[in-house]
């Protein structure tokens, strides 16, 4: 795959905006809160592998057009680049239901500084795009998700547990985390705590 991350040189900046929040998998330099503009993160991707199979899909995120999106921004040091490309692509495009893009990124810290980020971005157009889905369709795909790296509802809590940590919160996300953890309450972040999957999400 010859894309523009891969032509580029220097450091590397990589959008987390699910799993790779809580579990990036690679080293890096900085860690550092972000906002993208143009796209949302949904919970829109049939998950066939990472989270469900074919037969029982999950459901995990993807960015979607439209509004904004908060998440974690991982500075990875150039002679890491390729070694970094390489391993992203074999965690989240193991069915290719992304776009791998380059997109410009403001970083929440103190210099505010702007930066174009790795991001991957759902094709509209793969069979794995859910689209929006209603409460009862999500709760119903998580539940019954499970595939190689665990349940689709732990993925779902450990998200919603990293936007807490960041003092976000996202009324769709957590209202179904709320659902899954059996809780009506505000947060979920001391409930069940210790679930932490070992393998990627796609």
């Amino acid at each position: 795959m010859n894309t523009i991350a891969e032509r580029e040189s220097g450091d590397l900046w990589v959008f987390g905006y699910g799993s790779l929040m809580w579990r990036p998998g690679f080293a890096h330099l900085e860690r550092v809160p972000a906002r993208l503009i143009g796209l949302h993160r949904a919970l829109c991707v049939f998950s066939f592998v990472h989270r469900g199979t074919p037969e029982r899909p999950g459901l995990v995120l993807g960015l979607d057009r439209g509004g904004m999106c908060r998440g974690i921004a991982f500075r990875v040091a150039a002679t890491a680049r390729t070694q970094t490309l390489a391993y992203l692509r074999s965690r989240e495009q193991v069915t290719t239901v992304y776009i791998e893009t380059l997109r410009q990124i403001a970083l929440e810290d103190d210099k505010r500084r702007k930066v174009r980020a790795l991001c991957y971005v759902v094709d509209r157009s793969h069979v794995q795009y859910a689209g929006r889905l209603s409460l009862a369709e999500r709760l119903h795909h998580v539940r019954q998700g499970h595939g190689r790296s665990g349940p689709n509802r732990d993925y779902v809590l450990e998200t919603v547990r990293a936007l807490e940590a960041l003092g976000y919160r996202e009324s769709d996300l957590h209202l179904l985390a709320e659902r899954l953890a059996g809780n009506q309450g505000s947060g979920v972040r001391n409930q069940e705590s210790g679930i932490r999957s070992q393998l990627p999400d796609s």
